[in-house]
């Protein structure tokens, strides 16, 4: 049964369009409901990137956790992904967006909010943060979803790059901003008060999502059976899984994507799991250096979206993401280097290097998977992608714990080095290669060659 999107009023004429009318190709900033969802984003953001440098934090400095503690805490704050990442985009499909990202951004206020009171009253534990960082990773799952789903419905096609960039670049920033103060943060109020920040990003991100249109429909409540017109009962969960997971693992190009970020993600965490640790104990630095370090990241990410389009516009769509991929992934190779002095800068820059890959790849790669899909899969597949690609950072995360409780964290660093170098092979040896343009329409899979993967 078709799904009709809500209309839309524009900012500059004051008429209604439909996301995806012509009046609203030249930006997403047309849309109102697209500023709703980007100013709360904002929010969330921010608060998402202060967790990622207290909470660790929290446990190295006021629990006094060891290397395979930090290890456990990371792989727990992703695990939800494995465990409820499918079937997520089936229950994404079957309800409404709006209400979906309010519920999950006031879960996670609520959540880390706990801490510092938990703190405060002397009965915080490792094991209670342990708690709060899974159900938090549970919202987060439901959260991504139904964001990546809605976009499309809210801006259109033809804007469908620059809202991508313009959400990467919002990453981006966060990672700056949220990451750099959440470490200025731990240093000047400890690392438990700085959660108080991140719980008040969710809690401004859920309010301001109560101004989103409330007229988004249910994606997939029904499918009509085979060779009928009207709707059919709906199909069970595991069926509506399945077709998710066919859709992305039978298309050569989604699941090159998906198998190039899931390495990648692999490589990062393991590398990301184990800087609180070499920072504050191997090298003696602070967590506003630590802060800062991750903070350069945020920067490549952010140039690496600004520099998307003129990528695709000069070498096409997929051959301009595959040279990001094979120019900058090998530079992860240098942060394993990290010293004191001038070895620091180097592995910053290395950092740098592959954050820009990965902001490229994020706009180039999401807008792609985007305009792969119909609509009505649009939650599976989000969630098909979060599965593989979150899933693989709570296998990275346990990996990084044990081997660095078993050999030592600087080996952990070389291993998740060494992972972000190898990152591009999977798109440099898929159809990716020779794609220019973005598919016109969700159905060009249909019309595509065998080669490259489509299936009906």
């Amino acid at each position: 049964m078709p799904t009709f999107l809500p209309a839309s009023r524009s900012a500059r004429s004051g008429r209604r369009t439909q996301p995806g009318d012509p009046r609203d190709a030249r930006s997403p900033w047309s849309t109102r409901d697209f500023r709703v969802l980007f100013s709360a984003s904002v929010l969330s953001t921010l608060g998402t990137n202060v967790t990622y440098v207290a909470v660790p934090l929290v446990a190295v400095l006021a629990l006094d956790a060891g290397p395979g503690q930090v290890g456990l805490l990371a792989s727990l704050s992703t695990v939800a992904f494995l465990l409820i990442g499918l079937p997520a985009g089936a229950w994404v499909d079957r309800l409404r967006h709006r209400t979906v990202l309010i519920v999950a951004d006031l879960l996670r206020a609520a959540l880390f909010a706990w801490i510092p009171v938990a703190w405060w009253c002397d009965v915080l534990t490792f094991g209670s943060l342990c708690a709060v960082v899974l159900l938090s990773g549970a919202a987060t799952v439901l959260f991504d979803v139904a964001s990546q789903s809605v976009l499309p419905r809210l801006v259109g096609p033809a804007a469908l790059i620059p809202a991508n960039s313009a959400v990467v670049s919002l990453m981006a920033a966060g990672n700056v901003a949220g990451r750099g103060a959440g470490g200025a943060l731990v240093q000047f109020l400890g690392a438990p008060l700085a959660v108080v920040c991140a719980a008040a990003g969710h809690l401004g991100s859920g309010l301001r999502l109560l101004r989103m249109g409330r007229g988004d429909a249910r994606t997939a409540v029904r499918e009509a059976p085979a060779g009928t017109a009207g709707p059919g009962p709906r199909p069970n969960l595991r069926a509506q899984i399945a077709k998710g997971l066919r859709h992305v693992l039978r298309h050569a190009e989604l699941r090159a994507l998906a198998l190039t970020g899931a390495v990648g993600n692999l490589g990062t965490v393991m590398v990301n799991t184990m800087l609180p640790v070499v920072f504050t104990r191997e090298l003696g630095l602070s967590a506003g250096a630590l802060g800062l370090f991750w903070g350069v990241g945020g920067v490549g990410l952010f140039v690496g979206a600004r520099c998307a389009r003129p990528l695709a516009d000069r070498f096409g769509h997929g051959r301009g993401l595959v040279l990001a991929d094979l120019c900058m992934a090998p530079a992860g190779l240098l942060v394993p280097l990290m010293d004191r002095g001038v070895w620091l800068w180097a592995a910053g820059a290395g950092w740098f290097a592959f954050a820009v890959r990965t902001g490229t790849a994020n706009v180039l790669g999401v807008s792609l998977r985007q305009r792969l899909t119909p609509n009505d899969l649009l939650g599976r597949m989000n969630a098909t992608f979060r599965f593989l690609l979150t899933g693989s950072m709570a296998v990275a995360a346990a990996l990084a714990g044990v081997v660095g409780a078993h050999h030592s964290p600087r080996a952990a660093l070389w291993a998740g080095g060494c992972v972000l170098c190898l990152s591009f092979l999977p798109t440099l040896l898929s159809p990716l290669r020779r794609r220019r343009e973005l598919p016109a329409d969700e159905k060009a899979c249909g019309s595509a060659p065998r080669m490259a993967g489509c299936t009906g």
